[in-house]
């Protein structure tokens, strides 16, 4: 395995040995970047499987080092997260997986909405499904408009929606959801016990064997 800077993408591609049996392309969060520990958890995790891996800087972080995103910038970093997607279609021949954590995740899941089945599988890590203390406040307007298998991967102790919320919201996907629980996590998905990308990676693949119908 290997790695390689893509400045293009303000991202980082994860190389596997040999041919790549697809690839990945994740973002992080509002407070993070591309180079966020669970983002470079996974990617490294998939390409020891064989997948290329892509992470990446939305548009809004290629901008400034650090702070959240303003509501102004959503729709420029949905079209950030379809770039990338198209060049890992030009890099990789096979099934290509997409997503990211919370405000990554959320926007491509909202241009997957938007765009349709651009993608096999969505894979979407601590969904904010609300703002913290506030569950009345649902972002789940757009889940009816997914045409693909979708993989939460959320943690018990997550503020930004319980299991059970995750649960409600997801039966709204046509394409159908699997949600991988992790004990005790809250938001960032630490877990000292826990093998998180080893867990979302054998869910997601699972999701598409079946998609292939294997």
């Amino acid at each position: 395995m290997s790695t390689e800077e893509l400045p293009d993408i303000a991202g980082i591609a994860h190389h596997p040995d040999g041919q790549p049996h697809g690839a990945v392309v994740l973002t992080h969060g509002a407070g993070g970047s591309c180079h966020s520990p669970m983002l470079r958890l996974l990617c490294t995790a998939w390409a020891e499987r064989g997948w290329l891996a892509l992470r990446f800087d939305m548009p809004f972080r290629r901008n400034r080092p650090s702070g959240p995103p303003s509501a102004s910038s959503a729709d420029k970093d949905r079209a950030g997260i379809a770039e990338v997607i198209e060049k890992a279609r030009a890099m990789v021949d096979g099934p290509l997986l997409a997503g990211g954590h919370s405000y990554g995740g959320r926007q491509t899941s909202m241009l997957v909405s938007e765009k349709g089945p651009i993608i096999d599988v969505l894979t979407l890590f601590s969904y904010p499904l609300h703002p913290p203390g506030k569950p009345d406040r649902l972002r789940t307007e757009h889940l009816p408009g997914i045409a693909v298998p979708t993989v939460f991967t959320h943690g018990t102790s997550d503020a930004f929606g319980t299991i059970a919320e995750i649960k409600a919201a997801s039966v709204l996907i046509p394409g159908g959801a699997t949600i991988v629980e992790i004990t005790g996590a809250r938001h960032d998905l630490g877990s000292k016990t826990i093998d998180v990308p080893a867990l979302a990676i054998d869910a997601a693949l699972t999701v598409l064997k079946r998609t292939d119908g294997a």
